[in-house]
């Protein structure tokens, strides 16, 4: 991906120490909190910048795959099925939290009363509250940096250039956006079966209902069940969705769409009162075109059936950008030859220089400040993914209060706001 990732992540220089340990390299001690395929690639690139010395997962072959791999734990790291021992240990500066999305903010609050900074893999939230939460444990907490995984935001060449043309007033007004962010799998029925013997499944569903194991709800495809994700509104939504809100500098509390109509959303089972009516087969939307009006006249349009990416259409020109091209008339008479430079990247990047996305997290911690990819403009995105989303389960029309963050009007629609967590598992109130 990207001109931002390299390869290469030498460790630089820390200016005084800030750490637990008083190593001679001052490096942080890192607890992994879930090592699946997401969580394994995310470990190698946090051992870049410090050291690895726990590692949880309620899958323990995930954990001692992690724990023997030379890169992440190499043979040395200490071993947990609960995260909240990683949390407990006062040695540990900084988690890494990419577990399934369900868990992601009840154990990102916890990490951050345990005195930790955080990264916390996309989407950060499953619900409209849990926004909130978030953010307000982020503004106590503070001192604390806390960055989310929307990488994207470092990728110079393609979607910070989009953003920086945007935000210059090169396209003109923008009139349009689209989000493509692909179709969900449909699948089923799959069979309830007994959990292997290595998984907890229990503590895998924690908050979310109980319910007999299928392969299927558990691991990567856990993203198709809206019980423990948002479906595609949610898993590139974080991302393109992201971008976009940025690009138009409506990432900021108070701001967002006001009318969200998911009249145009099928899914692959039946639904009644926006709930499935079957519990064995995926039940995410998986074929939608939802439109999100804002106040100022914008449309943006989350569509699962044009190509996955960002389209912006203003008064003076479209542009296209997604992970492998930029596009359009502006780009191709470069209309932003001499307006994005180095400065452009600082600006873009809050002051900060311009490097790889967990590289501006560990400075951030040295030097405070807020990262590229903050809480405080990801859950503003994130609210109109899982607006998208409620708009879509419902099949209609809902209207939002972006300064009151309610939806208005609608008592059924209202009652999405937020879940009620399985007993043992709330969210700490922040």
């Amino acid at each position: 991906m990207a001109a931002a990732a390299g390869s290469a992540m030498p460790y630089f220089g820390w200016s005084r120490q800030a750490f637990a340990n008083a190593s001679p390299n001052d490096r942080p001690r890192i607890g992994c909190i879930g090592l699946g395929g997401m969580g394994t690639v995310d470990a190698g690139s946090h051992a870049h910048f410090g050291d690895i010395v726990a590692i949880c997962d309620v899958d323990s072959r995930h954990a001692e795959r992690a724990k023997n791999d030379k890169n992440i734990g190499k043979g040395k790291a200490d071993l947990y099925g609960d995260y909240r021992k990683v949390l407990e240990r006062n040695d540990i500066d900084v988690v890494s939290v990419v577990t399934p999305d369900h868990w992601h903010v009840k154990i990102a609050i916890e990490a951050l009363q345990a005195g930790k900074h955080v990264f916390c893999q996309k989407p950060l939230t499953l619900t409209l509250e849990e926004n909130q939460l978030i953010r307000n444990a982020c503004k106590k907490y503070a001192d604390k940096i806390f960055i989310v995984g929307t990488q994207q935001r470092s990728t110079a060449g393609l979607f910070l250039r989009a953003v920086n043309m945007v935000q210059k007033g090169l396209l003109g007004d923008i009139k349009k956006i689209t989000v493509g962010i692909d179709n969900c799998p449909t699948g089923g029925p799959f069979p309830k079966v007994v959990p292997p013997k290595e998984l907890d499944w229990d503590f895998w569903l924690g908050p979310a209902p109980k319910v007999d194991y299928i392969e299927k709800r558990c691991h990567n495809d856990f993203r198709w069940w809206y019980e423990y994700s948002g479906g595609k509104f949610t898993d590139w939504g974080a991302h393109h969705v992201d971008i976009a809100t940025w690009a138009i500098e409506h990432d900021k509390q108070g701001m967002g769409p006001v009318e969200i109509d998911g009249t145009d959303a099928k899914h692959p089972v039946p639904y009644k009162d926006g709930y499935p009516t079957v519990d064995d087969c995926y039940n995410t939307s998986h074929d939608f075109a939802v439109k999100c009006k804002f106040a100022n006249g914008i449309e943006m349009i989350v569509d699962s059936r044009s190509e996955n990416g960002v389209l912006f259409e203003g008064t003076k020109g479209r542009m296209f950008v997604n992970r492998g091209k930029i596009t359009g008339k502006p780009i191709e008479e470069k209309w932003d030859e001499d307006k994005f430079g180095p400065e452009d990247l600082v600006r873009l990047y809050k002051g900060k220089p311009f490097e790889h996305h967990k590289r501006n997290f560990y400075r951030c911690i040295r030097e405070g400040g807020l990262p590229v990819s903050d809480v405080f403009s990801h859950v503003i995105a994130m609210n109109t993914c899982h607006l998208a989303a409620i708009a879509a389960r419902l099949g209609r029309v809902i209207k939002w209060d972006p300064q009151a963050e309610k939806i208005v009007g609608d008592d059924q629609a209202a009652a999405f706001f937020a879940r009620r967590p399985r007993q043992g598992f709330e969210v700490p109130g922040v």
